[in-house]
Parts: structure tokens; C-alpha cells; sequence
């Protein structure tokens, strides 16, 4: 059957959302919040646009093309295809977006196969793209599909799913989305952090910043960053190790600043060796006062066993609490593989509020 010809249109980014240029990326952003309220019901997961418009725009790390379809005069569908630059070059995440009332047309097979040769054009060879489900299903019971962790699952019969699979593209791992609703209760922080605490003992002292990492330690920042990419569980997903330095982790301030973020880390400082050993960081935006997300956390190997996950996250949860209590709930994602991440979430109070699927395809 041939997929329908459809007019697929670039999205060219403005200089600012004021510019005379915008329409087109202010319909895009209505179109993407469209999108997240036919998934979610609400607009917790949806980035502002100012916040989108910064991101979406290439750097030395990865360059990103956007697309869509309109019908009528009007947006019904969206891709976007993301190009690592330093790691990760056989690799190209691509992402397809309809509006419901328009599936069943052929327009997500469309932009799928377009943004697949354009990856190609590209030398990519890996491509990786996730769904979203929203937690009205059991991910162990009947009609789920299962990734190749083995661990959580995803609707089966989801249009999301077999669109997907449809594609040629595999489940390789789920990702459990949570939120915390805030404040957290009366107590739990401080019986959690009295428990974690007896453990980690004396040997550890927790120091905390917001946006910009001291000088003093953004060389071992650094290196805590870089582990998450090969610390945290990706199932058979193509990742390379990433190699961050002091310049990175400024980059990456810098986009948060420039996207409205306020960043606030906690980090747990190994005080013979001088050691970071933990670091946590939770996000919260003026443009999306009611939540917060909570963004990586890690704890290097050798130093695990000692409860600072807890205890660096608990930090940061007591932070958002005094700073910013227009905060109803917190967000996070975890591998649904990471049982030791995921028991300290559900000690704080995590709920799970969905669930995303990693897939992949492999040419």
C-alpha cells in the first residue's frame, strides 16, 4: 500500500517568539501542546514555548530538524529528528506526532519514512524513537507488550505501539513516569533522612547550588555527568559513553538559564578524598509554576550502599519546598529496570502517572 503524498514543511525557528517571522512556530507550539493534552490531560510534560524555542535550536552537541503537516491551513502533525554531534553518530531519534482526529490518513507514515531518509542522508544507521502512555493499564498484566529488559510494558494493542512496530522499530526498555505530589507529607522527609543518614554516617558532608556549579568542582561535576551515560540502565539502546568537561557542564547551564530553568543541585561531597560521590538536580520553571522536574540523579559505584541518593534528593525536595511552594507536584523518569532508584522515589512518595517505551531500529 503506498503511503499518501503529503505536503511536509520545514520549521524554521524565529529569532524570538515577537519577531514577525513566529507564526509558524507559535502554531507549532499550540500544535505541541494539543499534543500533550490528548496524551496526559493536562500540560505538566509540555515545555513553554520560550523554553522550546532556545531548545530546539542546534549546537555544538546536536542539530535538530523539525517538521510538519498542515491541512486545510491548519497544523494537524509534527516530526522532529535529533542528530548527535559528539557521541553517538550512528544515531538519530525520530519522533511522529497526529493529532487524533487526523490518523488513519497515512500522515504519520509520511513524516516517519521522511524523517528515516533524512537520517540516512545523514549517515545514521541507529534510529530511536519513544511513546507515550498514559497510566491507565497494568504494565504486568494482560494485552502488554513487554521491552527486551523484560521489566514494565506498554499497551499492546496502543495506536503508539503498533505504529511503532509497524515501522520496524523494537521495544527495548520502558520508562516509568512518576510524580510526587508536594508538599510531601509531615514527617516522611525527616524519618527518611534520619534512616539515611545512620548509614551514610560521618564520611559524607552535602553541599547544594543553583544554576551555576562552583568552579571548584565542575571538573569532578564533570565526570559525575558523564557517568550517566554509562551508569544508568539502557537495556540493548545504542548509547555511547559521552565525554563531558568543565565546557559541557556550562553549556548545558547555560541552556537551562536561557530556557527559563532554574537548576538546583545537591551533591554529596566525600570528605576524606575530597570526592564528589552523589549529585541530584531538580528544575523548576517561572512559566510552569505548578511543577517541577526532577532531572539525573547519581551515585558513583564505589560510593553506593550509603543512602545519598536519598539524602541528596531529600536535600533538593526541602530546597523547592522553601524557594518555590507554588509547586504541586514533581516529576521524574526512571528505567523500569532501576529498582534501587525506584525504591527511593516510592519511599518520597513517588506515584507512577505513566509510562514511556524506548524503541529502536536498526538498519
Amino acid at each position: 500500500m503506498t503511503t499518501p503524498a503529503y505536503p511536509i514543511e520545514p520549521l524554521v525557528l524565529p529569532s524570538s517568539i515577537d519577531s514577525p517571522d513566529a507564526s509558524d512556530f507559535l502554531e507549532f507550539s499550540d500544535l505541541s501542546d494539543a499534543l500533550v493534552l490528548e496524551t496526559w490531560g493536562n500540560l505538566d510534560r509540555a515545555t513553554p514555548r520560550e523554553a522550546r524555542l532556545e531548545a530546539w535550536r542546534d549546537d555544538d552537541y546536536k542539530q535538530l530538524r523539525i517538521f510538519f503537516v498542515r491541512l486545510d491551513g491548519r497544523m494537524v502533525a509534527k516530526s522532529w529528528i535529533r542528530l548527535p554531534l559528539q557521541e553517538n553518530l550512528q544515531d538519530a531519534m525520530v519522533r511522529v506526532d497526529v493529532l487524533n482526529e487526523f490518523t488513519g490518513r497515512g500522515i504519520g507514515q509520511a513524516l516517519l519514512r521522511h524523517g528515516e531518509e533524512l537520517a540516512a542522508s545523514h549517515g545514521r544507521s541507529t534510529l530511536q524513537s519513544f511513546t507515550e502512555h498514559a497510566a491507565v493499564f497494568d504494565p504486568d498484566g494482560p494485552g502488554v507488550l513487554k521491552p527486551g529488559t523484560g521489566t514494565g510494558g506498554v499497551p499492546a494493542d496502543s495506536r503508539a505501539a503498533r505504529f511503532a512496530a509497524a515501522g520496524g522499530y523494537t521495544l527495548e526498555q520502558v520508562t516509568r513516569f512518576s510524580a510526587l505530589d508536594m508538599p510531601v507529607a509531615d514527617g516522611t522527609l525527616d524519618a527518611l533522612d534520619r534512616e539515611a543518614s545512620s548509614i551514610a554516617g560521618d564520611s559524607y558532608e552535602l553541599l547544594s547550588w543553583t544554576d551555576r556549579c562552583p568552579d571548584e568542582y565542575i571538573d569532578q561535576l564533570a565526570v559525575l555527568m558523564s557517568r550517566m551515560s554509562t551508569d544508568s540502565p539502557a537495556g540493548a539502546l545504542h548509547y555511547d559513553a559521552e565525554v563531558w568537561d568543565a565546557k559541557r557542564v556550562r553549556h548545558v547551564e547555560d541552556e537551562w538559564q536561557q530556557t527559563g530553568q532554574e537548576a538546583l543541585f545537591a551533591v554529596a561531597r566525600h570528605k576524606a578524598s575530597g570526592e564528589l560521590a552523589a549529585y541530584s538536580v531538580l528544575q523548576y520553571s517561572g512559566s510552569k509554576p505548578w511543577v517541577a522536574e526532577q532531572d539525573d540523579t547519581l551515585v558513583i559505584k564505589a560510593h553506593r550502599g550509603n543512602r545519598l541518593g536519598m539524602l541528596v534528593k531529600i536535600l533538593n525536595l526541602r530546597r523547592m519546598v522553601a524557594e518555590h511552594p507554588s509547586v504541586e507536584r514533581i516529576l521524574t523518569f526512571n528505567a523500569a529496570e532501576n529498582d534501587h532508584m525506584l525504591a527511593i522515589n516510592i519511599a518520597l512518595g513517588f506515584r507512577p502517572a505513566g509510562y514511556d517505551g524506548e524503541w529502536q531500529r536498526r538498519r
